[in-house]
């Protein structure tokens, strides 16, 4: 696996949760009874959500490059022939297709009603999933990525929108305002000095 070298080192330095059991800088959850029963069905559904996403994403991924290329695809039709090859043989591509059916047109896999009610009975799970692993220091990209897809995807309004005052301020690149029209921009005076919209306008 990658950086084998660095990570065996680094499990040797670098500070982690308290570990109880577990090896190379990774502690391990423990688990019995009903509590491992519990566990292991919310991970068969952070499984389950954080695979809708990697299909949605795909597919979002499929539909940007029909646009750029001008290609007519049939979403529904990719589904099933998947199902032709030996890796993907998931249960859900039927339902996958039964979207595309319904909505021709839709623009993401998450926003169908079957998908959608998949991830509102996960969610809960999904998130109880990746609190443990974050807390025992055990990495799950895989899902928690997704998770942060999943958030960031069903946000109106995300943090990142504090980009445009940064540029504008270190760079006066200007920024638009929910109250105003689209394309429309605007540039503050942030240090009281200054004032052109133009990159090196300010001596901070």
């Amino acid at each position: 696996s990658a950086m084998k070298d660095e990570r065996v080192l680094a499990s040797t330095l670098l500070a982690g949760p308290a570990r109880k059991g577990g090896s190379g800088g990774v502690a391990t959850l423990a688990l019995d009874g009903a509590d491992k029963k519990g566990f292991l069905e919310d991970l068969r559904q952070a499984l389950f959500a954080s695979k809708i996403v990697s299909y949605a994403q795909g597919y979002m991924l499929m539909r940007e490059a029909a646009k750029e290329m001008g290609w007519k695809l049939n979403y529904g039709g990719i589904a099933l022939m998947w199902r032709g090859g030996c890796i993907i043989r998931s249960a859900f591509l039927g339902k996958i297709k039964e979207a595309f059916e319904k909505q021709p047109e839709l623009q993401n896999l998450l926003l169908d009603g079957y998908f959608r009610g998949v991830m509102e009975r996960c969610q809960g799970s999904w998130r109880r999933v990746i609190a443990r692993a974050v807390e025992a220091g055990i990495p799950v990209p895989a899902l928690s990525t997704a998770l942060s897809f999943y958030d960031g995807y069903r946000c109106e309004r995300l943090p990142a929108n504090l980009l445009q005052a940064q540029r504008d301020y270190f760079g006066a690149h200007s920024y638009e305002r929910l109250d105003k029209e689209q394309g429309k921009f605007f540039h503050t005076n942030w240090t009281g000095s200054g004032g052109k919209v133009s990159a090196g306008t300010y001596e901070v």
